[in-house]
């Protein structure tokens, strides 16, 4: 899964801030626990902006290319906020060999980004491999309604529909 820096500027807030401060000073001593206090901070704001992996890695006394590094090697970090309606394009064999690339394609020309968050947060986009609807190829999800045997010329009515 292709990991995207976020468009959409940090809004982090004073009180999230200090939520994680806690965490990191709860936490520092032992730098084993880095990737716990980064799935904290994810659960504080969705995802983990450049902003909240510099408090991190200066509050934990490790580099900040390290903190970045877990951030992008393992899939459950997020580096963009999720929009309200998530959209998700499998990307995996039975979608791919069915014209599943062409339709993630249309669904980021349609809201106008190349993956990650719209700048007013309503859509984001990211491809993942297999959402156990094969026999549907190829699917796209939006939040949790699944679409199936899609071509990219029906993505934008679909889209249409969260406006």
């Amino acid at each position: 899964m292709k990991k995207i820096m976020s468009q959409v500027p940090f809004k982090g807030t004073a009180e999230q801030e200090k939520q994680l401060r806690e965490i990191v000073e709860a936490n520092k001593a032992d730098k084993s626990r880095l990737m716990a206090v980064m799935q904290e901070a994810q659960g504080i704001y969705g995802y983990l902006p450049i902003e909240v992996q510099q408090i991190i890695a200066e509050g934990m006394d490790v580099p900040l290319e390290k903190v970045y590094g877990v951030a992008t090697f393992y899939a459950q970090f997020a580096l963009s906020p999720k929009g309200k309606y998530n959209v998700s394009v499998c990307l995996g064999t039975a979608c791919y060999v069915k014209g599943s690339q062409q339709v993630f394609d249309k669904v980021c020309e349609t809201l106008g980004i190349e993956g990650g968050c719209t700048p007013d947060g309503k859509f984001s986009v990211e491809d993942c491999r297999c959402v156990g609807a094969c026999g549907l190829a190829p699917v796209m999800m939006i939040n949790e309604e699944v679409y199936g045997r899609l071509n990219p010329d029906e993505v934008p009515s679909i889209l249409a529909k969260y406006e």
